[in-house]
Order: structure tokens, then sequence, then C-alpha cells
């Protein structure tokens, strides 16, 4: 550092701090700190909230579906096993099981619900999805063929006023002939267990049972309605079940969990980017305050000034000096706000139950949110982004203020004087 810079360097420290008799320009320092610091930690709060959301959203969905399906045109995939067969031997395919699904309703004394069946084989689903895992009582190989069991979510279950070893009644879309006429269908089950995802979407309707007995339920012999897929990346799941309704010369309906929840994601990062943008003004106001204390300083100085131009200091030292102390302002609002930012994201969930006891008021309602919590995931990504946005918003705050010091002339600064 030669020995401009290094008087540059000291002089706009130095200006950081005033006297015992300038304590004003310290305080609306502190201040313009502060509110820094409070913009850039609101900002990372809200960007790790909107991270811990997407990534909850999508381990929840993958916990009770497949990553990718495989359909029949005609709601039925007589061809399963080929399908099954081709899909496993493609590469990134990790399991490959054929599922029956269908809409029905549920009863149970006088309560009913429309409830999504779906027919497992408990011996591959384990190997599909994480539904083993969200049981909270009984267990997937309860479900045994032509015992005629089911599993509900925990949600459906409660409107339903049914638990495990209770009994409920299916009644699905179809109907049987008889002399007096068209009868629907229906069938008694015994609840072998429950399941919380913590996707209000599932917990409220899926109602899980063995695949032989969703077939002879909805009569659809040996025929499946598809087949799931498990994938080892399952950001891959568009591409591989892609080609593979190409492998098998096409024909069929493919589905995979991105398309199906296609909104959720796409509205997350919509949001995202929106509030990101919003939040950032805060950030800009903050750096607004950093042009109203470098003027003050400026004003200030102004003898000062005129007396290192006398010196022999030029226009571009001046600026220079009056940029080093608006980027330390930066630079210490911008660090100090990161690290608030990051400390409540770590323990945002903690704070969150914390005021919910305090207030009795629950905040997030999973009928609304699919989720009652609040998860946050700090990214350094996103972290690194308010940093780099706050700081050049602070270095270009110091513009004005440093070009108006570096205009003041000596003559006229010492008349003022």
């Amino acid at each position: 550092m030669s020995l401009s810079q290094r008087y540059e360097w000291l002089i706009g420290t130095r200006y950081l701090r005033s006297g015992h008799r300038r304590g004003f320009l310290s305080f609306i320092t502190a201040i313009s700190i502060i509110g820094l610091m409070l913009g850039v930690a609101v900002l990372v709060v809200v960007m790790s909230v909107m991270n811990g959301f997407e990534h909850e959203l999508r381990s929840r969905i993958l916990s009770v579906t497949s990553h990718a399906t495989l359909m029949g045109w005609e709601q039925t995939l007589p061809d399963w096993r080929r399908v099954r067969e081709q899909a496993l031997q493609m590469p990134g395919v990790r399991a490959a099981a054929p599922y029956i699904e269908a809409r029905a309703m549920v009863t149970a004394g006088e309560r009913f619900s429309a409830s999504q069946l779906r027919g497992i084989d408990p011996a591959e689903e384990r190997r599909i999805d994480g539904l083993g895992q969200v049981l909270t009582e009984g267990r997937l190989e309860d479900l045994v063929p032509g015992e005629f069991r089911v599993i509900l979510g925990d949600a459906l279950a409660g409107e339903l006023g049914v638990g495990a070893g209770d009994t409920v009644v299916v009644i699905p879309p179809l109907g049987s002939v008889t002399p007096a006429g068209i009868t629907p269908r229906m069938r008694r089950f015994k609840v072998a267990g429950l399941f919380h995802s913590g996707m209000y979407e599932y917990d409220r309707f899926l109602v899980l049972m063995h695949v032989s007995d969703a077939a002879r339920l909805l009569q659809f012999g040996d025929a499946m309605s598809g087949v799931r897929l498990q994938l080892e990346d399952p950001l891959r799941a568009p591409t591989v079940v892609h080609q593979l309704a190409t492998d098998l010369g096409g024909g069929y309906s493919i589905s995979d969990w991105t398309r199906v929840h296609t909104n959720f994601f796409r509205s997350i990062q919509m949001t995202k980017s929106l509030l990101f943008v919003i939040l950032s003004m805060i950030v800009a106001i903050a750096a607004f305050n950093i042009v109203a204390t470098l003027v003050m300083v400026v004003k200030d100085k102004e003898p000062d000034i005129a007396i290192l131009r006398t010196l022999g200091a030029g226009p571009g030292n001046i600026l220079r000096m009056f940029g080093v102390q608006g980027t330390w302002i930066g630079i210490v609002g911008v660090a100090s706000g990161l690290a608030l930012g990051s400390l409540i994201a770590t323990n945002l969930e903690q704070l969150v139950h914390l005021l919910e006891r305090v207030t009795g008021t629950q905040f997030l309602d999973a009928k609304v949110y699919f989720m009652s919590d609040l998860p946050a995931q700090v990214q350094l990504g996103d972290v690194a982004k308010v940093a780099l946005v706050a700081l050049l918003l602070c270095l270009a705050a110091t513009i004005y203020p440093a070009w108006r010091a570096s205009r003041v002339l000596p003559a006229e600064a010492l008349r003022h004087d």
C-alpha cells in the first residue's frame, strides 16, 4: 500500500468516529449500520424460509409419491409386466412397482369422505417411496392380500372418527347389475394403520390397500393402473420416463412429480424472486441513510478537507477517502446483517413454536399451507447474492457524498472557516 493510499485509508476510517463534541455524527453512523443490518437480516431470513419451504415440500411430496409414473391410455395397463422389466433395465432406475389408483368414497358410520385409493405391493412400496417411514401405527406388511385391510392418512381417519382396528366401508365409482337395477359396489375394510406425511393433501385423502384387493374391488382383473418408478436422481424424472415411453413404442401416458406439482414449485420460485426484489428496497432505503450520513460528514469536515487540499491532496484522494468511509459502513452493516439473519433463520422453527405457545395462535394451518412448520434453510448462494446486492447499493450510496467532498476547493473552504 502506497503512502497516499495509507493516509486515505487512515483518514477515511478516522472519520467514522467523532470527538465528544460531534457525537451526533457517530450516532447517525450507527443508525445507518443498524438499518442496513436489519434490512440484510430480513432478506436473508425470507430467502431461507422460501428455500426451507421448497425443500420441505419436495421431501414430503416424494415421501408419499413416486418420482415418475407410466400409465395406460384407457386407465388400465394390461402389459405392466413388460413395462416394469423395461424400466428396471434403464440406467438410473432404482425400482419399479405396479399400482392401482382410483377415486372412491369412504364411510364410517354416518361419516363419509371422498378419497384416493391406491393399491400397492408392500414389498415393492418400501423401495418406491418413504411411506414406510411416516407410518404412525401399523406396518405396510399388514396389508395382506385377501384380508381387505387399509392404511389411512391420520387427517382422513380423524375426519371419519376411526383408528387402527376399526372398520370402514369403501365405495368405488362402479356399480353391480342386479335384477333391481345398478347398485353401488362396496366393501368393508379393516383399518390396519395410520400414516402422517405432513402433507395435508395426502393425509386427508389417501387410502392404501393391497394391490390385489384393489384389483378385486375395482374389477381390474390382471391389469394395473400403471407402473411407478423410483430414480437415483429425482430431478431426472421427466427425461427418464419420457425415454421409457419412447423405448416401449409409445401409446402410454406419462407423468412425474415435477409435472404433478409444478404449480407449487413455480409459485415458490416466483414468490422468492418477487420477495427478493421487494425486500431489496429495504436495503436500498438503509443505503440511502449512508448518503445522508456522509453528506453531513462532508459538511462537517469541509475545513479539514480544505487543509488536505492545501497540503496537496487531489480530488481523487478526497474521493477515495470518503469512499473508504462509506465502504466500511457497508461492510460492517452487511456482515452483521448476514450473521444476524443466518442466526435467526437457523433457529426460526424454534422461535415460531415459542411464539405460538406464548400467543396461543397457530401461524401456519396445514389445510392452507400444506405443512404446519416453518422450515428455513440457509443457502450459500442466496447469502452471497444478498451480500453482493447490499454491498453494491452501499458503494453506489457513497458516490455522491465522495464526489461532493472532492469538489471542495481550498480557498473556498478556508474562507468559509
